[in-house]
Order: structure tokens, then C-alpha cells, then sequence
């Protein structure tokens, strides 16, 4: 798998390289010598920031080259996508150019006829004077044979007039850049989708077991904030302005929090002790949690003031707000636990399960949830990774009906990997609960 997956990385840069660098300079020249260097270190930094990234290496280290290989992923894509629309492009253009340069040759070798004068013969040319001139006179001047055609608006343009050659190289110049400045212009906007914070979703979900008094309550919704060597402490402080800024009755932390460990991240989480809701904030792991220590991050959100919810239940104004572990905790022995979340709990009240993956709501149906509130799919986060993601889960995102349980997935307030979002803005959704008998 790991040699498939280097083979596709080096042909993916080949194939950049081929008609980035190749296609667009002279053989030899200076720029295709810088071309290729950049084209080389390239995957090479990308390499060895994905691998600091995941090994026991200072954290330092790890943001220095995380950044730049990371970002060149997202670039790697989009300029990838961007040739391909390219290869349908450029035939086209050489084929316009093609005609352009054919037309002006036709209409210099096409015959023209001289009106003939009534009752007057053609003039005779007269041959040259035999002189020492008469060679020069015969013989075109060097300077003249080959000087541009102009017109009268002066130089004809050489990309037109220039040979075949010429035009490959100008048809691969056009192509290129633009392929470049879509593929940079995309990362540009979807880096600032993520750096600029998330925004606000609203979303009303009927319960039919809810009672009158707990009619309009409100729960601001958000997962995947993926702090780690990227996204630090001023991601952090964004996400949790957004959430006060919504006035929430509860807030609900549905995994993904960070990517590391505490000793790395636990000052850029502690924005998160400034979360104000009227019913407090609750927490519940994610897959990313146990690629680190999950308990120790259990620990460290409590005495930030979070209420983790380890296979736990906590009963609010009018409903039971039910936490399970993330299914990656299975491999710890610390997975979902429904029965022991729901063991002895009133059937006839309501209840809100936060669960980080979507694939759960199987579970959830059979145990007889009223509504899931989940995260985990980034909404896809780079288009057209979306559909990929939609094939692995049953929700990608937004609120859909299994059976009599509701399904909320929210897109994130953060990104995983490159700090890219395409086709998939950042969210922090507050989920307003609704009693049918208001």
C-alpha cells in the first residue's frame, strides 16, 4: 500500500513537472534548472512534514514543516484538477492559433490580378543595368529577410506568426499559468475559510417527546476543532467567540478536539474555559483523541470546565443529553457503550446523544434515540474529497431521518491536515430543539 501510494506521488509530480516546467521553458535554460530543484524538494518537504508531523519529534519542528508540506498537498491537488480541465484546453487553443497563423500565409500567396488598361499594353519591366551594383541589387538585404512581418498597427504578434514549436510553447505558457493561479487562488480561498473562523448554522429539529417548557432550547453544535501544530490557541479563542456570540443554553464539544497531546496543546486549548452557556459544555471523544492519550485530554477539558461524557447520560430541562466514547476507542477497550450510557433511563423523555461518527446511528435507532448530534465528516473539507467522504458515511452533512431518530452532522469549525476548506465552510451549528406540543 505504502509503495502504491509513493508511486501515485511521484507521478503526480511528474506529471507537474512535465507541464509546468518542461512544457513551458527552454532546455537548458536557467528557469527549467530552478524548475525542476523546486519540483524535486518539493515532495521531499511534503514527505518529511507528514512524517514529523506523526512521529516523536519536537513540536517546534513539527509546525516549521507542517505548514508548507501541507499546503502543497492542497496545491498538489487543485493543480493536478487544473491540468487535467487543461489537457481538453489546450488542443483548442493550438488549433485557433493554427488557424490564425494560416490565414495571413494564404492571403500572401493567393494570385492577384492587375486591372488591365483599355487600349494601352503592360509596361515592360526593365532589366537591371549590368554594374558592380547589380549583385546587390538582386540579392535581398539580411536585415530585411528577416525582420517581423508588421502591420500597420506594427509587430505582428509571434505567437501567431512564429513557427509550430513556438506555439507549443505559447499554447503550454497559457495553459500552465492558469492552471497555476486557479490551483493557488483555490488554496488562497479555502485557507482563509478556515483562518477566518467558522460560521454560524441554524437548525430547528422537532422532538416529539420533548415537553412544552423545554420548547426552543438551544445547543450550539461543534466538532473537529483539530487543535495541533497548524491550528493553535488563536483558532481556538475564534471558535469559542462564535459559540458565545450565539447565546447557547448548551454547548456540545462532539469530538476531534485536538491532534497531540497535552503537554503540546494544553495551552492552546485553555480558550476554551471561556465558554459561557446557560447549561454548561459537554464533551465526548473522537477518533483523534486516541491517536494521543484520550484520558489525559478527558482530564485536562474537565479542570478547563468541561463535563466529559464518557458512555454517560446527564438528565437537562426536559431531556436526557446522552455522551458516547468514539468507536476508535475500541481498540482500548474504552468504545461506545449504549447500554451502560442508557441503562435505567425513562424511555418516556427525550434524548440528545453526542456521538462523534455518524456510523453510529444504527446504534442509535435501535436504542431508541430521538436525535444524534455528530461530526467527523469535515462536510468532505476539499472538494471533491466530499465524495469520498459522503461513500463512508451515512450523513456527509446537515440533518437527515433515520427511522424516529434525527441525524445532525456538522462540518467542523477546523480542518485536518492542510488547513484547506473547499466546498465545505467551517460551522458551528446551533441545533434548537422544538416540542410538537407548542
Amino acid at each position: 500500500m505504502a509503495l502504491v501510494a509513493v508511486t501515485l506521488v511521484a507521478g503526480a509530480h511528474y506529471y507537474i513537472w512535465r507541464r509546468l516546467v518542461r512544457d513551458t521553458t527552454v532546455a537548458g535554460g536557467r528557469a527549467r534548472k530552478a524548475g525542476t530543484a523546486v519540483m524535486i524538494l518539493l515532495p521531499v518537504l511534503t514527505v518529511a512534514g507528514v512524517g514529523v508531523g506523526r512521529a516523536e519529534t519536537p513540536f517546534a519542528l513539527k509546525q516549521v514543516l507542517g505548514w508548507p508540506a501541507y499546503m502543497w498537498l492542497a496545491t498538489l491537488l487543485y493543480l493536478l484538477l487544473a491540468l487535467l480541465v487543461g489537457e481538453i484546453v489546450r488542443p483548442v487553443l493550438r488549433r485557433v492559433l493554427d488557424r490564425r497563423a494560416a490565414a495571413p500565409e494564404a492571403a500572401e500567396t493567393a494570385p492577384v490580378e492587375e486591372p488591365a488598361t483599355v487600349g494601352a499594353p503592360a509596361p515592360a519591366t526593365a532589366p537591371a543595368p549590368p554594374g558592380p551594383d547589380a549583385d546587390k541589387a538582386a540579392a535581398p538585404d539580411n536585415d530585411s529577410a528577416t525582420a517581423t512581418p508588421e502591420g500597420p498597427e506594427g509587430p505582428a504578434d509571434p505567437a501567431v506568426t512564429a513557427p509550430g514549436p513556438s506555439r507549443r510553447l505559447f499554447v503550454s505558457r497559457v495553459v500552465g499559468g492558469a492552471a497555476a493561479a486557479a490551483a493557488l487562488a483555490t488554496v488562497g480561498y479555502g485557507a482563509a475559510n478556515v483562518l477566518s473562523g467558522p460560521s454560524v448554522k441554524r437548525v430547528t429539529v422537532p422532538l416529539a417527546k420533548l415537553p412544552r417548557a423545554a420548547h426552543g432550547y438551544r445547543i450550539a453544535v461543534v466538532s473537529d476543532i483539530h487543535l495541533g501544530p497548524l491550528l493553535g490557541r488563536a483558532h481556538a479563542q475564534r471558535v469559542v467567540d462564535t459559540i458565545n456570540s450565539t447565546n447557547p443554553d448548551l454547548v456540545a464539544v462532539v469530538g476531534d478536539l485536538v491532534d497531540g497531546t497535552v503537554a503540546d496543546l494544553g495551552s492552546a486549548a485553555e480558550p476554551l474555559a471561556g465558554l459561557r452557556a446557560k447549561h454548561g459544555s459537554y464533551f465526548v471523544t473522537g477518533n483523534h483523541e486516541y491517536f494521543g492519550d484520550a484520558a489525559e485530554w478527558v482530564d485536562h477539558v474537565r479542570e478547563l470546565g468541561l463535563h466529559p461524557l464518557e458512555n454517560a447520560r446527564v438528565e437537562i430541562a426536559g431531556f436526557d443529553l446522552v455522551g458516547v466514547n468514539d468507536i476508535a476507542g475500541e481498540e482500548e477497550g474504552e468504545g461506545p457503550d449504549f447500554e451502560k450510557a442508557l441503562g435505567g433511563r425513562d424511555p418516556a423523555r427525550a434524548s440528545v446523544l453526542l456521538a462523534h461518527q455518524p456510523v453510529v446511528i444504527h446504534d442509535a435507532v435501535e436504542h431508541g434515540i430521538d436525535l444524534q448530534l455528530s461530526g467527523h465528516t469535515h462536510g468532505g473539507q476539499m472538494w471533491p474529497v466530499n465524495y469520498i467522504a459522503q461513500a463512508a458515511n451515512p450523513t456527509l452533512a446537515g440533518l437527515e431521518q433515520y427511522g424516529d431518530t434525527a441525524l445532525y452532522v456538522t462540518r467542523g469549525a477546523g480542518a485536518w491536515g492542510p488547513p484547506v476548506r473547499v466546498g465545505a465552510p467551517a460551522d458551528v451549528t446551533v441545533v434548537q430543539l422544538a416540542s410538537r406540543q407548542a
